[in-house]
């Protein structure tokens, strides 16, 4: 997919991440499982949503967004798409937190908007309580109206979160199990994701099953087909592999006829002729492409309606007309083209098909196994909540 650009060198794959690749240069794909269904309630039904919203989204570890969104010390952003206003800061030892955007005293959101912005505390408007970005209250107007209270006890309320690969992840419950986001983070540092800069980063509106976009994800199948126009050139059918680390997926198409001459254990080397997906439960999607990782993170509001956000990293901050250009056109052709024109409509145009009930259940091939894995995982969740 790359034309030009700067490759990320110096890098080793993980021994899974390698394991794929040699498994694709050896002709192996996937196992055949034969054809399986899905069943199309699961997609259509507002009370199955519900319940993978209790199970999943309400409660388990979940990608917020990458850690290049706030790059250096005493940044913050807000951020609302989650059902609850929450804030992602770094404070000035540059440890990320996520917090309910919520000012202890009277309960105002302390930021708006949707820009991160740079300071070294956060002032509430209402009342100008002032909080350190590490979620202490610093200070308060007035505090002999307050006597006897104790500013320790009043800092913002943080919940669980972990920085890991180059992603924050957070959790809406407390005691929440972080291992497998470190374990993946091993893989997202084999990218270098750590110190990529954020280049660009948009919100798209989709009328679909959150479901139906990871699905494209999950599948070689439509590639040289839905995007004949753009990708699909790139890519040939089956050439594929995939495993997982715990609840999450991780797959890989390679393009074998490219792969004879080349030295799988040069990470740049591996990602000019394997792209690799990562589809992290609940709903984030990590793209690497030979010089440039997208993030998408999935935000489900209804069985028929997702927020999904899509962050697009690069080695680093262009300083040339050719560099603007090139990563221009990248990031035109995957969020323009590839994810809204393509994968987007085409979810959109799966949710309104489904909902006329002429299909009651979806016919997968071999080639579509990590659909089925995917549905199987989310049930198995939801059984888990029962």
């Amino acid at each position: 997919m790359n034309v030009i650009g700067t490759e990320i060198g110096g890098l080793q794959p993980t021994s899974g991440q390698l394991a794929l690749a040699q498994a694709i240069a050896r002709g192996e794909n996937r196992t055949d499982t034969g054809i399986t269904h899905v069943p199309a309630s699961v997609y259509t039904d507002p009370e199955h949503w519900l319940a993978e919203k209790a199970a999943l989204f309400d409660r388990l570890p979940q990608v917020i967004a990458p850690s290049a969104l706030l790059p250096d010390a005493n940044m913050a952003v807000p951020h609302d798409q989650t059902g609850k206003p929450l804030l992602i800061t770094r404070d000035a030892d540059g440890a990320a937190h996520v917090f309910l955007n919520v000012c202890r005293h009277r309960g105002t959101r302390l930021m708006e908007g949707e820009d991160v912005q740079c300071a070294k505390r956060l002032v509430c408007p209402y009342h100008a309580w002032t909080y350190k970005l590490d979620g202490k209250l610093l200070a308060l107007p007035r505090p002999e109206t307050f006597p006897g209270l104790d500013k320790s006890d009043h800092g913002l309320i943080e919940l669980p979160s972990c920085e890991a690969g180059g992603l924050i992840w957070f959790a809406p419950e407390q005691g929440a199990d972080f291992s497998d986001a470190r374990t993946l983070g091993e893989d997202f540092s084999a990218f270098g994701m750590d110190d990529l800069f954020l280049y660009r980063r948009k919100t798209h509106e989709v009328a679909g099953n959150w479901k139906l976009i990871m699905d494209a994800f999950l599948e070689s199948y439509h590639v040289t087909r839905l995007h004949a126009n753009t990708i699909g050139p790139f890519f040939k059918d089956g050439v594929t592999a995939g495993d997982m680390i715990g609840p999450h997926a991780r797959s890989a198409v390679g393009r074998l006829e490219e792969m004879e001459t080349v030295d799988l254990t040069d990470m740049a080397a591996m990602r000019r002729v394997i792209t690799f997906a990562y589809q992290l439960l609940p709903a984030t999607i990590v793209i690497p492409s030979p010089d440039y990782v997208n993030v998408m993170v999935l935000m489900p509001d209804a069985h028929n309606h997702t927020v999904v956000e899509d962050f697009m990293l690069i080695p680093e901050r262009p300083t040339t007309d050719k560099a603007r250009d090139h990563w221009e056109r990248s990031w035109n052709l995957l969020d323009g083209g590839v994810f809204a024109s393509e994968d987007f409509r085409a979810a959109e145009l799966g949710q309104q098909g489904l909902e006329t009930g002429a299909v009651p259940e979806l016919t997968l091939g071999s080639l579509e196994t990590g659909i089925l894995r995917f549905h199987e995982t989310v049930q198995q969740a939801i059984r888990s909540k029962a």
